[in-house]
């Protein structure tokens, strides 16, 4: 079955699930050839009892525009997650998560749909960009995240807004652009 390629990025107020909340999360399905085949974006409650980290709150307070829209028409966890599996049940194909870091994107997702969901549609795995990059630009891993990538490889027309829904279509297009260049330096000349 064919791979369905799931931007996701996530914003939330700590660094590991449970213990904070997820407040919002974008993911945007996509092919190798830039197509979009969906969207999928929510707002969280947050979870009853977490904890919100200090500095992440600091944080915060240098993006009100970004903190208020993760905090509009927030929905329960449970409906969220329940309605992102029937999202990534209906793509046509496995579906693949991609994210910029994976290790802490991925986590919070997981975490969130075993807690809320019971289950988890993605592959078992997720695909790091910078890892990726990594391997593409034969350079060390503490080199291979945005501030150090070509800038060809960015897409300037969607902006890092730290909006996830937006976030995730530029860490998509990002993807998307890596994998056509590994694929134009692989080719026999």
């Amino acid at each position: 079955m064919a791979e369905v390629y799931v931007s996701t990025d996530i914003e939330t107020d700590g660094p590991s699930p449970g213990q904070y909340s997820l407040l919002s999360f974008g993911s945007i399905a996509f092919r190798l050839d830039k197509t979009i085949l969906g969207t999928f974006e929510r707002n969280l409650e947050l979870l009853p009892g977490a904890k919100q980290d200090s500095a992440v709150m600091a944080w915060w307070q240098t993006q009100p525009e970004a903190w208020q829209v993760c905090r509009g028409n927030t929905v329960s966890p449970k409906a969220a997650m329940r309605d992102y599996c029937v999202w990534l049940k209906a793509l046509p194909g496995v579906p693949v998560c991609v994210a910029h870091p994976v290790g802490f994107d991925y986590t919070f997702i997981s975490w969130y749909l075993h807690e809320f969901a019971g289950e988890n549609p993605f592959f078992p795995a997720g695909l790091d960009v910078a890892s990726y990059a990594m391997a593409v630009l034969d350079q060390p891993f503490t080199q291979s995240h945005r501030p150090h990538l070509p800038q060809e490889w960015i897409d300037t027309s969607v902006p890092h807004s730290h909006k996830a829904l937006e976030d995730a279509h530029g860490h998509a297009l990002l993807f998307c652009n890596m994998v056509a260049a590994n694929r134009a330096r692989s080719r026999p000349s």
